[in-house]
């Protein structure tokens, strides 16, 4: 496979820079844990639920025999229809914001290509299919600018060979317009979220353990601000839909119909022509930007001379790509195969295995410990004058590290913090450091999905590949170093150095307690 084109590096590249820059933006404003961006398509799949639930209020008042004056009264209901009402319309521009919000960070993160092409490809139908539920929702209100979207949609769809009569006839103010119109945008209102249900299956079917809920504080959160701006500024609605007169203006949505104006002023071909062309192209992102699969981005390889077959890595892989299958070397257990269409190269799998026969070629367990055993030796004749190593994720800005090696401490570098085999920190310890902190990404937001979980789960909960017990888990700390927060990473790195300079003085006094384990900032994610 040949490297992604000039033009498609230069997207990857400025896509990353400004879903970092939105990041930094957040994480200074709200905090890691609360940074939407973080969550955008489990927050696209809740917000699908609050349009769900405010869809089938607004079903039950809704007349087809009178579409306009029946969405009228429901924004005549002050104290429930007029806030639902406006509710669902600001829940659907939602939805097109952090669908549009999460596939520009797949692109940024290049996780759009090899095993994630699936996901891509149902996303844009996602996408696609929520537009044209917004459009049809918009016909069903029958104000003005309903009557306008629709005559924009007759207007495309006559010059396709599909109905015998032009569908803009009926728009055309001879006759009423007829109750089965109203009733098949109904339908179709209706149908569209059972073919997202589908699609939306398709896009995690090769996720393991997909998120697709944000958590609780993000989740509310959201809603909450939703429904206030929802009260607090009702959603406009245009006069009643009227054939016979063109009003002078209309309100428009430029969530969900910015491309109408356009469409209004180009010839129907042309409008077909870019909006196929631009389809196609966003569809072919992932056939532009696809890597070799070496380095980085090179597969998974197992030695079966070291799997013992305790399924550990196939529970612990993100995209289900491994799996037991049996020997032919004549011993009875099982031993672990990787599946290369699906494996993303993440590297969970080498952290996950004791005996490090599994990992990507140069990053296996038994690689990562060499890369240790080839650096200068951390020791030094006086205490004090230890140093202390900071495990950092390759995500973290390049200012951080700047700062950290400036400030004295080793740094040392790893694709996830997932990846990383307990073993390495066992060995940083014996080689002289005086304490190992590992910064890794926020839990929602880490490229191999569940590396901050795994990780702590096998340094502080006995997971395969557990650190042993032998390891002093004080001289141990697990922090999260989030984009544009490099202040309060610093300031972690000074209270863990004052807390290793007090117990170096605790054990030359010999005043230890009995227990003293150092807990992590890590955020629980549940499995």
């Amino acid at each position: 496979r040949k490297p992604p084109i000039p033009d498609m590096r230069i997207l990857e590249t400025l896509t990353r820079r400004f879903t970092r820059a939105l990041d930094a933006l957040f994480h200074r404003a709200l905090g890691w844990r609360w940074n939407p961006m973080h969550q955008s398509g489990a927050l696209a799949a809740w917000l699908l639920v609050v349009l769900t639930v405010t869809g089938l209020y607004l079903l039950l008042l809704y007349r087809v025999g009178d579409p306009s004056g029946s969405v009228q009264r429901i924004a005549d209901q002050v104290w429930l229809g007029a806030w639902m009402r406006s509710l669902h319309r600001y829940a659907t521009a939602a939805f097109v914001v952090a669908a549009v919000l999460h596939a520009i960070r797949l692109v940024g993160q290049a996780r759009e290509w090899g095993a994630r092409t699936r996901a891509w490809m149902t996303g844009v139908f996602l996408l696609g299919v929520g537009l044209a539920c917004a459009w049809t929702g918009y016909v069903m209100a029958w104000d003005a600018f309903g009557h306008r979207l629709a005559i924009g949609g007759a207007r495309l769809f006559d010059v396709l060979p599909i109905l015998s009569e032009p569908v803009s006839r009926i728009f055309a103010g001879e006759h009423p317009i007829p109750a089965a119109f109203f009733f098949l945008n109904l339908f179709i209102h209706i149908a569209l979220p059972l073919a997202m249900g589908a699609g939306l299956w398709l896009h995690v079917s090769k996720v393991a353990r997909p998120a697709l809920a944000p958590p609780k504080s993000v989740r509310w959160g959201v809603t909450g601000a939703l429904t206030a701006l929802a009260i607090l500024w009702p959603a406009a609605l245009d006069p009643a839909a009227d054939p016979l007169r063109l009003p002078e203006t209309t309100s428009i949505d430029l969530f969900t119909s910015w491309w109408l104006p356009l469409a209004e002023r180009m010839p129907p071909f042309a409008v077909w022509g870019a909006a196929l062309a631009s389809v196609a192209l966003v569809l072919a992102v992932p056939r532009f930007t696809r890597r070799p699969r070496t380095g980085t981005d090179a597969v998974s390889v197992v030695d079966p001379r070291l799997c013992t077959g305790c399924d550990q890595c196939p529970q612990d892989c993100p995209w289900e790509a491994i799996t037991m299958v049996p020997r032919h070397d004549g011993r009875p257990t099982l031993v672990a195969q990787v599946d290369a269409a699906r494996c993303v190269s993440c590297g969970i799998c080498a952290a996950s295995c004791a005996p490090m026969g599994i990992g990507p070629p140069g990053r296996n367990g038994r690689d990562q410990m060499a890369v240790v055993r080839a650096r200068d030796p951390l020791t030094w004749s006086a205490p004090e004058d230890r140093e202390v190593v900071v495990v950092l994720c390759a995500q973290a800005s390049p200012s951080l590290r700047t700062s950290l090696t400036e400030s004295g401490v080793r740094v040392h570098e790893v694709s996830c913090v997932g990846a990383l085999h307990s073993s390495v920190v066992e060995l940083l310890l014996r080689q002289g450091s005086a304490g190992v902190l590992v910064g890794g990404c926020p839990p929602r937001d880490c490229v191999g999905r569940e590396g901050p979980k795994w990780m702590e789960q096998r340094f502080y909960h006995d997971r395969e590949a557990a650190l042993k017990a032998r390891v002093d888990r004080r001289r141990l700390r697990l922090a999260t170093f989030a984009l544009g927060m490099d202040e309060s990473a610093m300031a972690e790195v000074a209270r863990f150095r004052e807390d290793l300079a007090a117990l170096e003085i605790d054990e030359a006094s010999g005043d230890l307690p009995d227990a003293l384990c150092e807990q992590s900032d890590v955020e629980e994610v549940p499995a």
